[in-house]
């Protein structure tokens, strides 16, 4: 059986997480040690958690001091890296990251090992997740190589050789595409669902969520012509035309304000190498 840690950040998750613990704890494949990051809740999720972790031996849990704000992409990663250097199980197989407000199967786990025992190749994997939209369940659309960083699962090695996650917006790309360049799989189960109870997004409102995808694909290193054919796709999709300006607008606030980004040069040809190949019709991690 797969020896498996998972890492749940969460702020403000009391309306969900007990669906998520749930989950968790139905799983027919346990994990050996689940540590859930409170990043400064103001409502009830600290106390539901620890009534949690005092009922449950293989789950801890550790509370941030609220810093006032949410911090996109940036706060989860700090919120996740100290739960990772408080593991205490240090022979697992797989890293799991988690989000908390999230619902699946009892044996969702189980088969998603089954997916990296079939496949040795396969770096990082995670299902698909899906929103309930008027009673029907729609799931996202993502590009082939892509696992929502709402449900990650890294294997050991690849785990390694990527190096640390980025710590901003971001972050659940350029993983993916280091695994690639270095000859792992990356791709997400579309026959496992995993419900997500809240819009991706919907936390910041949806233009916003648009302008921070902006400034992703700048710190990702998204080549500017790749992203501006991208912006002419959207336009047809919600919300229309503004959804495609705000992603604009925030790849070149990025350009002229200059954030972190990453600067790996291999890196960055692989990626705008890939985005060119795709502009051109041709194979590429997309598809």
């Amino acid at each position: 059986m797969a020896r498996y840690v998972v890492i749940t950040p969460v702020r403000d998750e009391e309306r969900y997480i007990e669906a998520t613990i749930e989950s968790v704890c139905r799983q027919t494949t346990r994990p050996s040690e689940w540590i859930i990051v409170d990043d400064g809740s103001t409502d009830r999720t600290g106390e539901i958690l620890d009534r949690t972790a005092a009922q449950l031996p293989w789950v801890r849990v550790i509370h941030r001091t609220n810093r006032g704000f949410r911090k996109s992409g940036g706060g989860v990663m700090e919120a996740f890296y100290e739960g990772y250097n408080a593991l205490q199980s240090n022979d697992w197989d797989f890293i799991v990251k988690l989000d908390g407000d999230l619902s699946f199967a009892p044996d969702y786990f189980e088969k998603c090992f089954e997916y990296f025992r079939r496949d040795p190749e396969l770096g990082i994997g995670g299902g698909e997740i899906h929103h309930d939209l008027s009673g029907v369940l729609k799931p996202e659309v993502n590009p082939r190589f892509h696992v929502r960083g709402a449900t990650k699962i890294y294997r050991e090695a690849c785990w390694k050789v990527i190096g640390n996650l980025w710590p901003a917006p971001g972050w659940d790309t350029i993983d993916e595409v280091k695994a690639n360049m270095l000859g792992w799989k990356t791709y997400a189960f579309t026959d496992l669902c995993l419900l997500h109870h809240r819009l991706t997004g919907s936390e910041e409102g949806l233009l916003r969520d648009k302008v921070k995808h902006g400034v992703a694909c700048y710190v990702s290193g998204y080549h500017p012509v790749y992203v501006m054919a991208s912006c002419l796709n959207r336009i047809t999709q919600k919300p229309y035309v503004i959804g495609s300006a705000a992603l604009l607008y925030g790849f070149l606030k990025a350009h002229f304000s200059r954030p972190p980004r990453v600067e790996d040069r291999s890196y960055v040809a692989y990626i705008r190498g890939q985005q060119l190949r795709r502009l051109c019709g041709m194979q590429t991690i997309w598809r």
